[in-house]
């Protein structure tokens, strides 16, 4: 009787212990803005946006796949970016809202070591993907009759192969990084999801030289496409001086400009997050950038291409009247 007792005993304190090592391996999310009287709002519209951006993004991607008009090279890529975006903003906001109306703000450590990786998969991936469809464009303005043989489809797959590509590579690295370091205690993130600067604000080692290779790989990633797709649209722009027809330059000009708008909601946010000094010492500012590029901009992207897109919008109203036919 002793003897079981005894082990009894010892089965129970494993078992605590276990579960205080396994609690201690987790991280706490404080969510965005604690301090903010009408956090339940922002909540609320968020949620909204939210599954505004999911409907405008997947009907996108349906119109592309239904549409035979729409088989081309600039919105298979769009369809791409469109189905990051759903992955972006699906990775991070309904777990954040969940956690708001749960009251459960623990995530464990391969949990936020996976939503690190995807996200930053995701952002890496569509900076490279809007780089690769302003070559896209380059080629549609200045060589168009060259057009179909250097924008075959086997040089659109890869190119898609090599966005996700190149965003997983470089995501694993710094997903694998940021968790080594030790983290102090009680191991609060002051932030709405696991996101590499924030994890890197709670972090109790000399990270200088890490935040000098944020920066190095930042500058791969956000400032040498952006000088390449500035450079590319200077020689698009001289092109479109050249040319004699209005209604092909209005179009061409009409495609560009909705592109340049998606590049500005893109790399804007990103460029001040990474590339600023001490942006792991400054999370309010963090969140406001990060809430912007993971809940409006996957919003804003499919309407600055379809409200401003014949082909679109023609491709919709087929659609519609499918439906209204078969009612």
């Amino acid at each position: 009787m002793i003897l079981q007792i005894s082990s009894l005993s010892v089965v129970t304190t494993e078992n605590h212990m276990e579960k205080n090592d396994t609690e201690t391996t987790n991280f706490i999310l404080l969510g965005f803005f604690p301090e903010f009287r009408y956090i339940t709002a922002i909540v609320y519209i968020t949620l909204l946006i939210y599954m505004a951006a999911f409907t405008g993004n997947t009907l996108l991607i349906l119109l592309i796949w239904l549409d035979s008009r729409l088989h081309t090279p600039m919105y298979f890529f769009l369809s791409q970016l469109s189905l990051m975006d759903l992955t972006l903003t699906s990775s991070i906001v309904p777990k954040m809202v969940a956690n708001f109306f749960s009251g459960w703000r623990s995530i464990s450590f391969l949990a936020c070591g996976t939503q690190i990786f995807f996200s930053l998969t995701v952002a890496i991936a569509e900076c490279i993907l809007i780089t690769l469809m302003c070559f896209d464009r380059y080629v549609a303005v200045c060589n168009p009759l060259r057009y179909p043989v250097i924008i075959s489809p086997r040089v659109c797959l890869h190119m898609i192969v090599i966005s996700w590509a190149g965003g997983a590579f470089t995501s694993f690295a710094h997903t694998a990084f940021t968790l080594h370091f030790h983290i102090c205690s009680p191991r609060e993130i002051p932030h709405f999801f696991c996101e590499v600067m924030a994890v890197l604000g709670i972090v109790c080692e000399d990270i200088l030289a890490y935040e000098k290779a944020v920066v190095v790989t930042s500058i791969l990633v956000l400032l040498l496409p952006l000088s390449l797709i500035l450079s590319s649209y200077v020689l698009i722009l001289l092109s479109l001086l050249q040319m004699n027809s209005p209604e092909v330059r209005n179009k061409a000009l009409a495609t560009c400009s909705s592109h340049l708008c998606v590049v500005s909601l893109y790399f804007g946010p990103g460029m001040c997050i990474y590339m600023r000094p001490g942006s792991a010492k400054t999370p309010r500012l963090n969140q406001g950038l990060f809430l912007f590029g993971t809940v409006l901009t996957p919003l804003l992207n499919p309407l600055a291409y379809s409200l401003r897109n014949k082909e679109v919008l023609s491709a919709l109203k087929k659609l519609v009247g499918k439906c209204q036919s078969s009612r």
